[in-house]
């Protein structure tokens, strides 16, 4: 069974590297999992992302690659020299395929993003989709486990769906985590850290409610013992 600490992933959404190094070091050990996407990324967040590996930290790069096969492999390659745990691809089959090969041998392991959480079934609408948020999440699902993905990312609400699509060897990770009482924030698709454990997520992404947080350590322990509570029952 997982560690409860290492199924909180603190999502790094700040602007510059040494408000991360802030963050980090204020947050201790009671993080040991980071995720690290746009936002930080583009602001020398990922040579950050090596110096969190050199920490003993996993670090999660979320840049949702999408681009034909040959620059999506070129990319994998590279966060794979990286020593990341994580890295998001777009869940389109051609991209699936080149992370997977691409990935092969290390230790990088590649999450397919479905739906973002952001979406509903009137954004699918809008972006020309004849289908509903759970509808492409599952057929999504189905295409990333023949792929040989090794994990997802999904909605905590579509979690359990999904798991019965591709059993216990893909990991789900999920975003769009609020504890009682947060704003949803710009998320449509939000769950309770103890509701997602229990609907099957392996980890919870955390932003805002941690890092916008007036103690980010005591909001992380919180749902690190939120986490332990519902992984026990």
């Amino acid at each position: 069974m997982l560690d409860p600490r290492a199924r909180l992933i603190v999502a790094l959404d700040v602007s510059s590297v040494a408000e991360a190094e802030a963050l980090v070091a204020r947050l201790g050990a009671s993080v040991v999992f980071y995720k690290i996407g746009y936002q930080l990324g583009f602001a020398g967040g990922l040579a950050f992302a090596e110096t969190l590996v050199g920490q003993g930290k996993q670090v999660f790069i979320d840049m949702k690659l999408h681009d034909i096969g040959n620059t999506v492999a070129q990319g994998v390659k590279s966060i794979a020299r990286m020593g990341a745990t994580f890295l998001t691809v777009h869940a389109y089959p051609q991209t699936m395929h080149a992370a997977v090969d691409a990935r092969a041998g290390s230790k990088l392991r590649i999450l397919a993003v479905t739906v973002l959480t952001s979406y509903d079934d009137a954004d699918l609408a809008a972006a020309g989709y004849d289908f509903t948020v759970p509808e492409l999440v599952a057929e999504r699902a189905a295409q990333a486990r023949d792929v040989g993905v090794d994990g997802l990312v999904c909605s905590a609400g579509e979690a359990e769906n999904v798991r019965t699509i591709v059993g216990d060897t893909m990991v789900l990770v999920t975003p769009g985590i609020r504890p009682a009482q947060s704003d949803a924030d710009d998320q449509k698709r939000i769950m309770t850290p103890a509701a997602a454990i229990k609907a099957g997520a392996d980890y919870l992404v955390v932003g805002r409610p941690v890092v916008a947080a007036p103690d980010p350590k005591a909001a992380a322990e919180a749902i690190v013992a939120e986490i332990a509570a519902a992984a026990s029952t």
